[in-house]
C-alpha cells in the first residue's frame, strides 16, 4: 500500500501551540487531539487525486480549520515520516507556523481547541506520533545559534522552549517515536549541559542567558527534569508578560515622529500600540531587518525607509522627535549593546534635538560588563585579494550618556536602578557554581 501524504501543522503563539480535538465528522481518530491536519491530495477521499505542494496543502488546511491563514508565518517544514495503523498508511509532512492571533474559527471537523505548551502533547490522547511531528519542527540549540533575523527576546523564547521540551521528554521518558529508553547518567547533568549550550549560543544577548539562568536556579533545589520543565514553562509565560509590559511602557512615552533601526519585537509592539504620526526606519544592513519592520508598519502609519548612512541627515531633515531602539545587552554602567548602527544613530540624535529611548525588558540588563560584538563573515564586506583588514561587527556599543532613558516593564530606569538590576541578575548565575 502506498502511504497517503498528509500534513500536520502546529500554530505557535507566545510559546504555546494550538491543538484541536477531532470530531466524529473526520474519518479517523475521532476524539483525539492533533494539530491542524489534512490530506495533501486535492481530494482526500480519492487516493488517485493529484497532490498539492505540501506547504500549499498546509496553508489551505489552516484556512479551513482555523481561519488564521492571514495570521501565520512559516517557521519550518520538517522531514516527512511514515505512520502505519491497522487500516492505513500515511506519510506525514510536519509544519510549524508562528501565529499572531488566537482567534480560531473551527469547522465541523473540530469539537474543541486548546492553546497549550507543547509538552502537553505527551500527556494527551493524540493522533499517532503527534510528538514526533512536533519534534521534527521544534526549536533546537542551532535555532538560537544560527538565527540572524529575529531579535534577542524572540530568541530567548526559543531557548526556553528548547530547555522546556527536552526536560519534558526526559521527565516523561519518551523518545520522539514514542518508545521509552532506559535512562543513563544524571538527568540534571544532561539538562545543565543543555542550559549552558543555550546560554552560550549567543553571548551578546543578555536576555537569553538571564532567562536560562533564572530557570535553572528555580529548578536547582529539586534538580530534576520535571522541575526544569516546570520552571521553563513558567519562564515562557513570564517572558511573554514582561515583554508586553515593556512595550506598553515605551508606547506611553513615544512622541508622534519617531525613528528606529533593526528589528526588535518590543519596539515594534510599542510602535503599533503608540500609533505615531510617522516612523523613519533605517534599513539596518547587513541583514536589512529594517525593511521588514517598515513593511509591517506601513498599513498603520506613514513610514519612510532610509539607508543607514543617510539616517543621521534624515533625523534632522525628516524632523524626528525621538530615536527608539531595542537592546541585545544593557551593561551595568548603562552602555547599550545593539545592532550596529545604533551608536551612530544615538550620537546623531543630539544634532537632531531628539531623545534616544531604549525599549527592552529588564531581563536584557547583563550581570557583568562583558560583551561580544559577533563579527560577521569578512566576505560580506570584502572578498577581494588586497591586504585589507575587515571590521564587520553585528553589534556596536552606545555610551550611556547618549541614552535619554531605558524603558522597561519596571518603568524608566536610571543608572543606579540599572546597576541594581544587574546585581540581582548576578544571583541567577549561582545555580552553575555548585
Amino acid at each position: 500500500m502506498t502511504p497517503r501524504p498528509v500534513v500536520t501543522c502546529f500554530l505557535r503563539a507566545d510559546g504555546e501551540v494550538l491543538l484541536l480535538r477531532r470530531s466524529d465528522a473526520v474519518g479517523s481518530y475521532a476524539g483525539r487531539w492533533g494539530g491542524v491536519a489534512g490530506h495533501v491530495a486535492a481530494d482526500g477521499e480519492d487516493p488517485t487525486a493529484p497532490d498539492r505542494d505540501p506547504e500549499a496543502a498546509a496553508r489551505a488546511e489552516i484556512a479551513e480549520e482555523t481561519g488564521l491563514e492571514r495570521a501565520v508565518t512559516l517557521v519550518r517544514q520538517g522531514e516527512p515520516f511514515p505512520v502505519e495503523d491497522d487500516s492505513d498508511q500515511w506519510l506525514v509532512y510536519p509544519f510549524l507556523f508562528d501565529c499572531d492571533s488566537r482567534g480560531v474559527r473551527t469547522n465541523a471537523e473540530t469539537v474543541e481547541t486548546a492553546w497549550v505548551q507543547p509538552p502537553e502533547i505527551l500527556r494527551r490522547e493524540t493522533v499517532p506520533r503527534l510528538w514526533l511531528s512536533y519534534d521534527r519542527v521544534r526549536p533546537r540549540v542551532a535555532t538560537v545559534r544560527e538565527d540572524r533575523t529575529h531579535g534577542s527576546s524572540w530568541l530567548s523564547m526559543r531557548a526556553l522552549e528548547v530547555l522546556r521540551d527536552e526536560a519534558a521528554v526526559v521527565a516523561e521518558g519518551h523518545r520522539a517515536d514514542g518508545t521509552r529508553p532506559e535512562r543513563t547518567g544524571d538527568d540534571w547533568d544532561g539538562l545543565a549541559a543543555l542550559a549552558r549550550s543555550l546560554r552560550d549560543a549567543r553571548p551578546s544577548m543578555a536576555v537569553l542567558a538571564n532567562r536560562i539562568d533564572r530557570t535553572m536556579l528555580a529548578a536547582s533545589d529539586e534538580r530534576s527534569p520535571r522541575a526544569v520543565e516546570t520552571a521553563a514553562s513558567r519562564a515562557v509565560e513570564q517572558a511573554c508578560a514582561v515583554d508586553r509590559e515593556a512595550a506598553q511602557v515605551a508606547a506611553e512615552t513615544l512622541p508622534e515622529r519617531i525613528a528606529t533601526l533593526s528589528r526588535s519585537g518590543t519596539v515594534s509592539a510599542a510602535i503599533h500600540e503608540a500609533a505615531p504620526e510617522a516612523v523613519l526606519v533605517a534599513e539596518s544592513r547587513p541583514g536589512r531587518e529594517g525593511v521588514a519592520v517598515a513593511e509591517s508598519l506601513a498599513a498603520a502609519t506613514d513610514v519612510t525607509l532610509t539607508t543607514d548612512a543617510a539616517l543621521a541627515f534624515e533625523l534632522v531633515d525628516w524632523d524626528a522627535e525621538a530615536v527608539v531602539v531595542g537592546a541585545d545587552r544593557i551593561l551595568p554602567d548603562g552602555r547599550v549593546v545593539n545592532k550596529v548602527g545604533t551608536r551612530a544613530a544615538a550620537l546623531s540624535a543630539a544634532a537632531a534635538d531628539c531623545a534616544v529611548f531604549v525599549a527592552a525588558a529588564s531581563d536584557k540588563i547583563a550581570p557583568d560588563d562583558g560583551y561580544d560584538l559577533e563579527p560577521r563573515e569578512r566576505t560580506e564586506l570584502y572578498d577581494g585579494t588586497a591586504d585589507v583588514a575587515v571590521a564587520n561587527p553585528t553589534f556596536d556599543v552606545t555610551p550611556a550618556d547618549a541614552v535619554t532613558a531605558v524603558l522597561t516593564e519596571q518603568g524608566r530606569l536610571d543608572g543606579e536602578e540599572v546597576r541594581a538590576v544587574a546585581a540581582a541578575h548576578r544571583e541567577w548565575t549561582t545555580w552553575d557554581r555548585s
